[in-house]
């Protein structure tokens, strides 16, 4: 059976990506791998982690056209135009990771592969308040209207309505279309990927679902859009406080629970697998999964990093 390669943008140079990749490529994978980095940070990174690694170096025409036959390891290097890592995240890098995302895109576009991963990237200096997240940012880069991030386990995942947006912001930007849209992905992705109808719950943006300002949104948004989902026989209930939802007797009703804002949910689910979860964005034209953690610098070095959210992620696109 042939396997299209995953793709994988490393991220930020400054960051615990290659330690946990050392880790993973350790692990039985059976699509081939397509990494795009820098070849003298990742020979770097080996050095300092005492990690050997093996690689087939290749560029994107050979990859496009099939030039070169695909090893388990194939990288594609990108000029960090730095004799050494950086010593700190900073907006230096952003020029690097923009040529690793072109790259990326580029074979995407060319039906090299359908499934990318890609390391951490700082929101703080990459993104630098143009987007909220690496989701609106493929969804810009690929002109897609129609998103959701899902972070996923196979027991639980949740999907956040609003992502990476300041709580004071969040209220203006719940609206029915919005919960449609989320439900309707979310609903196709499941038929698609686990060929079952999706069991969802939804939960209230006040504390109890109750508000004592004059304008409740549990009231005068969520639960009749819920009511108009249920209609047209999408399995959804709601809303619920997202004080009691995560409750084991609550959560096992449902395969997925769609908050309100990235924290509502978020912080439940991590609390209940901590790493044992990816972050997935469906609506792209292609698979994007990447691990549920940051570029975690404070560890950076000391090889403790836990490798389980990239290793999930790969073998979510290990087909």
């Amino acid at each position: 059976m042939n396997y299209k390669p995953i793709i994988i943008v490393a991220g930020e140079p400054n960051s615990i990506f290659f330690e946990i990749f050392f880790k993973v490529i350790k692990k039985k994978i059976k699509s081939p791998i397509i990494l795009i980095a820098s070849k003298k940070l990742l020979l770097n990174q080996a050095k300092i982690l005492k990690n050997k690694i093996s690689f087939n170096l290749i560029d994107i025409s050979d990859a496009i056209k099939g030039k070169k036959k695909l090893k388990k390891i194939n990288l594609i290097d990108v000029d960090l135009n730095q004799d050494q890592a950086f010593d700190k995240i900073t907006s230096r890098s952003n020029k690097y990771i923009s040529v690793c995302f072109d790259i990326a895109i580029d074979l995407l576009k060319n039906n090299v592969s359908n499934k990318l991963i890609n390391g951490p990237i700082s929101k703080k200096t990459f993104l630098k308040n143009r987007f909220n997240g690496v989701t609106e940012y493929l969804a810009k880069k690929t002109n897609t209207k129609r998103f959701a991030m899902i972070i996923f386990n196979k027991n639980l995942s949740v999907c956040p309505l609003t992502t990476h947006l300041p709580i004071k912001y969040v209220s203006k930007k719940i609206s029915k279309k919005e919960i449609v849209n989320k439900v309707q992905l979310i609903n196709n992705f499941w038929k698609k990927k686990f060929n079952k109808k999706v069991k969802i719950g939804v939960t209230g943006l006040n504390p109890h679902c109750e508000s004592i300002d004059h304008y409740n949104e549990d009231q005068k948004i969520i639960l009749p859009t819920i009511k108009k989902l249920k209609k047209l026989n999408y399995n959804i209930e709601g809303p619920f406080p997202a004080d009691t939802v995560f409750l084991k007797n609550i959560r096992k009703k449902f395969d997925i629970i769609i908050g309100m804002y990235h924290d509502q949910v978020l912080t439940p689910l991590k609390t209940l697998y901590e790493y044992n979860a990816i972050n997935i964005t469906i609506g792209l034209p292609f698979i994007r999964v990447s691990p549920d953690h940051g570029p975690n610098v404070s560890m950076l070095g000391k090889n403790k990093s836990n490798y389980l959210s990239l290793f999930k992620s790969i073998k979510f696109l290990d087909f």
